[in-house]
Parts: structure tokens; sequence; C-alpha cells
């Protein structure tokens, strides 16, 4: 267990105004710049890089060298739920000030997004839904398992959910994660994971410039409602 002086410094290092939207702008799960962090918030590239020094230090970002350049990501998934998790509670906060908005204004955000390495907004929800209501999936409150309805599926698909990154740790099979917008789960963990990429790999989503939010194709559109009954817009 953190000891309260850690806790403090974690927190304090996600509490800096630039350093929380720098942490916010890596939560689509890519790697970038020191140079696009600082534009990101608004602040110099030499203030940027003191911040991404520390948050380097406090084990909240990993910084990978190639070439000239050097790429920040956030350091784990429990990175990325921290981060989701004061979220949800600031939104909270707000809406006590104000009318009850859950989750982004942004429509496009509401509607489909990445949340580190997994969807999120509608559309991740709905994947979430589709797959437990066909039995794919069973999800607890903390964990889930996929049943042999659910291999059958992502054998077809030739997602393969249990590879990992050479040296990367052993992380869980797949787990509900309480989405912001929705207020409802969204899948997360290895299967969450492998099936985001799958979705970007197979030009069923695409990123949108500058955002978390992620358009779906009409390839996708077909694939959504033919896989899953879905009718993602």
């Amino acid at each position: 267990m953190a000891s309260h002086a850690a806790f403090a410094e974690t927190a304090t290092l996600a509490g800096d105004p630039a350093r929380a939207v720098m942490l916010h702008a890596l939560m689509d799960g890519r790697a970038l710049t020191a140079s696009e962090l600082a534009q990101a918030a608004g602040i110099t590239p030499q203030t940027a890089s003191g911040h991404l020094s520390k948050l380097a230090a406090g084990g909240l970002l990993t910084v990978e060298k190639q070439g000239r350049h050097r790429y920040h990501r956030l350091a784990s998934a429990a990175v990325a739920r921290m981060l989701e998790g004061i979220m949800q509670v600031a939104a909270a906060q707000a809406s006590r000030r104000r009318p009850i908005v859950t989750g982004p204004r942004d429509t496009a955000l509401r509607a489909a997004r990445t949340c580190y390495d997994h969807l999120a907004g509608h559309l991740g929800v709905a994947l979430a839904d589709s797959l437990v209501a066909n039995k794919q999936i069973e999800l607890t409150a903390d964990a889930g398992i996929v049943t042999a309805r659910g291999i059958t599926l992502f054998d077809k698909l030739g997602i393969d959910y249990a590879a990992r990154k050479p040296g990367s740790r052993a992380r869980m099979l797949c787990r509900p994660c309480l989405d912001w917008s929705e207020r409802r789960p969204h899948l997360a963990g290895a299967l969450g994971a492998a099936l985001c990429a799958h979705c970007f790999d197979a030009g069923w989503i695409r990123r949108n410039d500058g955002t978390r939010a992620v358009s779906v194709t009409t390839k996708g559109r077909g694939a959504f409602r033919n896989l899953f009954g879905i009718e993602a817009v």
C-alpha cells in the first residue's frame, strides 16, 4: 500500500494545471513529443520539459527515444484509470453547480473516443453491452471472462487478446471501466485493447486530429451492425 507521502506526491504531480492538460492529451494512448505537449498545454517547450521530467520521475510517464526525438506516453493503464477517475469526480463536482451534463460536451467525444488503449463513449459501451448480451463475455464489478462464444468470435476476427509485448507486465484479460460520459461500463483490459486496435487496423474507426474522439467509417458501420448489432454513427 502506498504511503501517505507517496499518495500526496502523486496527487500533486497530477494536480498542476499544465501537467493535467498534458496527461489528458496522452489519454488516447499515443506517444507525443515535448513540443506537442507544450502546445496542448499552452506553455513554452522549456517549461513543458520541466513538467515532463517530474511526471516521468514520479512514475506517471515513460519516455521513449527514437532517433533525435523523445516521445512521452502514460506509464501504464493504471495511470489512465486514475485520470479517468479524477475526471468522473471533477464532473460530479461541477454538476453540483450547474444542471447535470455528464462527461464531455463535445458530441464527437461522447459518441466514440479512446480511453487510453480501449474504446469509450457510446460506441465503447454499446460494444460491451453487445458482447455481454450475446454471452461472448461475462463481466462482474471489477473483472471479466471470455466465454466459448467469445473465443469463437475473436478467433474469427483474428484478434489475439492474449498477446503482449516482450517485457511488458501481465495484464487482466478483461474488466469493466466506468465510462465518463455514459456512466456505464465499457470494456478495458487486454481484450479491450486488442479489440480497439483491431477496429483501427480494420479501418472501422479513425482518429480525429487533435482530440481523443474517433469517427466510425462506412466500413465500420457495416461491421458493427453485422457483427455486434450496433448502429454506430
